[in-house]
């Protein structure tokens, strides 16, 4: 426990930033498994659609200070060759 009181102060602050950095995380998590989920079952469109969704919360995660910008590029990247192999294959 803290025994001052800007240190109770910053206990507040790093639980609402955690949580906060928590969400925007597992967002961007599951935005990429849904990703690669469509890759697998071979649904290029899906893939696709689901890529654009990943991509914009992975962006909005950097501009937010979760997740750092070279992070997040290659993430997308990641992400976009995955698609890419999805589309070489058709």
């Amino acid at each position: 426990m803290p025994n001052k009181k800007s240190a109770e102060k910053r206990v507040r602050t790093s639980e609402r930033n955690r949580i906060y950095n928590r969400y925007w995380t597992s967002r961007c998590k599951t935005c990429a498994k849904k990703v690669l989920e469509a890759v697998t079952s071979n649904d290029r469109e899906l893939a696709v659609k689901k890529l654009d969704e990943a991509q914009s919360a992975i962006d909005k995660a950097v501009v937010k200070g979760v997740i750092h910008r070279n992070t997040a590029a290659r993430r997308k990247s990641r992400l976009t060759r995955a698609v890419k192999t999805l589309e070489l294959q058709a």
